[in-house]
């Protein structure tokens, strides 16, 4: 597994956020002044999996880039956070595609491959650009 540097505005959210956890992230992040979990995202879709919140906080930033892990369902678990429910990776991809989003909480994935570590500062996320060839780096 390894760290990949995306715009934003690539990736695709899936579930509402709640604007006080968005504070509170914002808060310890812009602290920190570098970005120390990644986001997770499906591989082929760049829906996210986990981060919502993070992504929020990458927009309130202004950041050209987030450092992201790209998954599949094949190292990755998912259920419904209420019980009762029932959530699978095609709803998933279906509500990716549709461009809607769930309620806050509706999905939980876990990780069956533990995540790479992550420091990467504000500063480099602020002036990474994305080359015409499409590979990723940092600007300087």
């Amino acid at each position: 597994m390894e760290l990949h540097i995306l715009s934003p505005h690539r990736l695709i959210p899936t579930e509402e956020t709640d604007a006080r956890r968005v504070d509170e992230v914002h808060g310890i992040i812009s602290m920190a002044g570098c970005w120390t979990v990644p986001i997770i995202v499906e591989k082929d879709a760049l829906f996210v999996m986990d981060g919502h919140h993070r992504l929020e906080v990458a927009f309130r930033l202004g950041l050209r880039a987030v450092p992201t892990v790209l998954l599949d369902y094949r190292s990755v678990r998912v259920e419904a956070w209420r019980a009762g429910e029932t959530i699978t990776p095609a709803d998933i991809y279906d509500m990716a595609h549709s461009r809607r989003k769930f309620p806050i909480k509706t999905t939980r994935h876990t990780f069956l491959d533990e995540l790479p570590a992550c420091d990467v500062s504000l500063d480099d996320l602020r002036q990474w650009y994305e080359p015409l060839d499409g590979s990723e780096r940092l600007a300087g």
